[in-house]
Order: structure tokens, then sequence, then C-alpha cells
């Protein structure tokens, strides 16, 4: 079990959220557009939150800037959430819009609006787990989608619900967070979310 444990932090790193976050919202909307359509939206997806990131953290690494991709320094964040942050609205202005996939918009809105809140958290002396917002914001992205699109999601958000638990977990395993800290990120993640869904439920 303590070895299971751990790869939670991999699996569900919150570079990967948002590309769950895609797959879950065109499996419930697959009706509503072509294979072609999907794969494109996909592919943006894949390279601005995805591939350049990771891209940009190795170039980090490299020039000493971060110890590693999990970010645990405090003060190492701040170039890396800036980064992400700045991606996040890129996706949303030039990709995902809220003309034509509005609810994947205010998904990626509130991801923005919580990497800018653990930002500022940093000048503040106060580290917020990256991990649970992301996955916390995944978990009430579906919720919110089986509600709108009237699609029977339970046992997915079920599913990632324990996810939570299993994220939270690992990071205590790792002693990469403390109670606190994934608590914040649970917090930071759910309430920019909860707060958008006036707007696309």
């Amino acid at each position: 079990m303590k070895k299971l444990l751990p790869f939670a932090s991999y699996l569900f790193h919150p570079l990967f959220v948002s590309f769950y976050a895609a797959l879950i919202y065109f499996a419930a909307t697959k009706n509503f557009y072509v294979s072609s359509e999907i794969f494109l939206y996909l592919i943006q997806i894949v390279i601005i939150t995805i591939l350049i990131p990771i891209t940009l953290f190795f170039l980090l690494l490299s020039l000493g800037k971060i110890d590693s991709i999990m970010v645990e320094d405090l003060g190492q964040r701040k170039l890396p959430l800036l980064i992400n942050a700045s991606l996040l609205l890129l996706l949303i202005h030039k990709s995902i819009t809220i003309s034509n996939l509005p609810q994947l918009y205010f998904f990626f809105l509130g991801g923005a609006i919580s990497t800018i809140i653990a930002l500022v958290a940093i000048y503040l002396q106060t580290k917020i787990s990256l991990h649970m917002i992301g996955i916390t914001s995944l978990t009430s992205f579906i919720f919110g989608m089986s509600i709108h699109t009237q699609t029977n999601l339970t046992y997915t958000f079920a599913f990632f619900v324990v996810v939570i638990g299993w994220v939270a977990s690992s990071r205590l395993v790792l002693k990469a967070h403390t109670i606190k800290e994934l608590s914040l990120g649970f917090i930071t993640g759910l309430l920019p979310q909860l707060f958008l869904w006036r707007f696309w439920l």
C-alpha cells in the first residue's frame, strides 16, 4: 500500500489535470463534436498545458532555478506558477474560448484563478498544495458536468472523490505537505470552480 500511495502524485500531477478534464468533457459531449474537432482541441490542450510547461520546467531545472518537477521549495514555485497561470490564460484567450467551449473555458479560468491565489500565497509565506488544487478542481468540474449535461457521471465522480483522498495521502506519505497545506489546496481548488458554476450551470 505504501508503494502505491506515492504513485498518485505522478498520475494526478497538476500538469495532467487539464487533459483529464478535457477527456471527460468530450466523453460527455461527444455527440456534439466531430472526431477531428475533438482531436484538434486535445492537441492544443496537451501542447499548452503539458508539453510547454514540461519543456520550461526542464529548462528551469537545468538552470538550477528548481530542484525537481514537483517544485517542493516555496521560493522556487513563483516562476512555475506564473508560467502556468499565463499559459492557462493564453489557452482560454486563443483556443478554449467562451464562445466555442464555455464549460471548459470556465474550468480553465477557475484553474488560472486558483494558480494565481497559490502564487499570491507564496508572498505571504504560505504553501498551498498544487496537487490538491488540481484534483479538487477536476472533481468539482466532473460534478458540474454531470448536472449540466444530465449525464450519469456518478461512478466517475465517486472515483475522483476517492482519488482526492489518495492524492492527499500520497503527499503526506512523501512528506511534501502538511494537512494545513492540503486543506488550503482543497479550498483553493474548489471555491473558484463553485463560483464560476453560476456562469455555465
